[in-house]
């Protein structure tokens, strides 16, 4: 697709910095800054040079110097929008930014919209539709896991999952329409046995996909780890030396912490969001007990839970702590639980031993003195299952693949219902197409409603 328009955008963050750098797309764009830009070497111009090549001079603009620059010229459809692109390298003062982009902008470009230069990308056939929602995804990146992900995401993870399958049903299906042209002769093309046994792989491979959601969003997002006990037991404390900073308000009066507060840490690349809940306990307490039910609220939300329990007072009511303990569980029952018994700092070497043996796989720590906070980051990481990243699995993050993925299931669970009844091709082969449609519009090899891509790419920056 060949647009008749220019682009142009600042690509680096706004502001002051060293250097910034305007890009422009378009099949005019060389020849817009050619008219501006005088090489140290004279006589040479920008559309005479060979893609990928990068040239010293200056942008002038009525014998007035605006900036010495350094200009990549990359021509299509070697590039990455397909177009002709040109980015200018030039000092980061806010001012120069402003008239070099000012200045085209009066000499035949248009200030890009959000994510057009990656939305240019996909429509010149430059990536599919997943490939680029990972360029945001990757921008967006704050940890080694999300930009792991992001990464395998970008370089086709899904899409390759995905390919071999899609291209087979769609042979299936070809074939079977081809059936109904014929369907007064009683004939079949499809392979009725390789048939089943591709919509079982399908189903296999769609269930692994959507499983792989919950996790891929968390590590995207972060892993939300709720912190609950009940008061005085070192929640915020606890919080406040994860986070290396005094996050959350210590005080020995109990209820102290009333409302949840969040922060995020990474450990091992792996980013975690700590939720530190208000402590539980009966209460007469209007806004306490507010404070005790988002307790409960945010720990049914997150995907670790840390139920901390004082050492100091609860050595002798080993009772009391499995009671606690079977409470939780029992609370919620598919949440990993990490117990640890807080303030080990005032105990002995034997009464820590004989607590630890009393209560199973029970961590010891100190939050006041931060002993034991190693031992407690590496048995978070351990929880995690990060087997999948190092194995380069595709492990879904975006929504709406996960919605599409889900659709396309539904509609192949219909198919494998018509033939485990055994009725006429044509009922399913509805289904077949309907499931082939959610599959495309992931990619973007079906028509995808122009509604749909707005909002991926109006949510990318300025210049991406």
């Amino acid at each position: 697709m060949i647009y008749k328009d220019t682009i142009i955008a600042l690509a680096t963050p706004a502001g002051v910095g060293a250097i910034s750098v305007i890009r422009l797309s378009g099949n005019s764009a060389i020849s817009i800054v050619d008219g501006f830009f005088r090489s140290i070497k004279k006589g040479k111009t920008l559309k005479s040079q060979q893609s990928h090549t990068i040239h010293l001079g200056h942008i002038i603009q009525n014998n007035l110097l605006l900036d010495e620059v350094l200009v990549s010229v990359f021509k299509n459809p070697n590039s990455y929008t397909g177009e002709n692109v040109v980015e200018i390298s030039c000092h980061g003062s806010s001012f120069i930014q402003q008239e070099i982009i000012k200045l085209f902008l009066q000499n035949g470009c248009r200030m890009a919209d959000n994510g057009e230069f990656t939305m240019r990308a996909f429509l010149n056939g430059k990536m599919d539709l997943s490939q680029a929602e990972a360029v945001a995804d990757v921008i967006a990146s704050n940890s080694a896991a999300s930009h792991q992900m992001a990464i395998q995401q970008m370089r086709g993870g899904i899409t390759n999952e995905l390919k071999d399958l899609r291209i087979k049903l769609l042979d299936f299906a070809a074939l079977i329409e081809l059936e109904l042209d014929f369907s007064g002769e009683d004939v079949e093309f499809a392979d009725r046995t390789k048939f089943k046994e591709l919509v079982v792989k399908i189903t296999f491979v769609l269930k692994r996909l959507i499983d792989s959601f919950s996790f891929g969003n968390a590590m995207k997002h972060g892993i939300p780890v709720a912190i609950i006990g009940e008061p005085n037991v070192g929640k915020s404390t606890l919080l406040n030396t994860l986070l290396n900073e005094e996050k959350a308000i210590v005080s020995d009066i109990a209820g102290t912490t009333r409302d949840a507060i969040e922060d995020e840490i990474i450990i091992d690349g792996v980013a975690f969001r700590f939720i530190d809940t208000a402590g539980i306990r009966e209460t007469e307490d209007a806004v306490e007990s507010i404070g005790i039910k988002k307790a409960y609220e945010k720990a049914e939300k997150a995907q670790l839970i840390i139920f901390l329990i004082d050492a100091s007072k609860n050595l002798e009511s080993k009772t009391k702590n499995q009671e606690e303990i079977d409470n939780i569980k029992k609370r919620f029952p598919n949440k990993r639980l990490l117990i640890i018994a807080n303030k080990i700092d005032t105990l002995s070497k034997i009464d820590a031993t004989a607590l630890s043996c009393s209560i199973e796989n029970l961590i010891l720590l100190s939050a006041k003195n931060k002993t034991g906070i190693e031992e407690l980051k590496n048995e978070l990481t351990s929880l995690v299952n990060i087997g999948a990243l190092s194995n380069n699995e595709t492990i879904v993050t975006n929504s709406r693949h996960f919605e599409a993925l889900n659709n396309a299931l539904t509609a192949i669970n219909s198919v494998q219902h018509g033939i485990d009844l055994e009725i006429s091709t044509d009922l399913f082969s509805i289904d077949i197409r309907e499931c082939l449609r959610h599959l495309g519009n992931i990619t973007g090899e079906y028509d995808v409603d122009k509604d749909i891509l707005g909002h991926i790419f109006g949510n990318f920056c300025i210049g991406k």
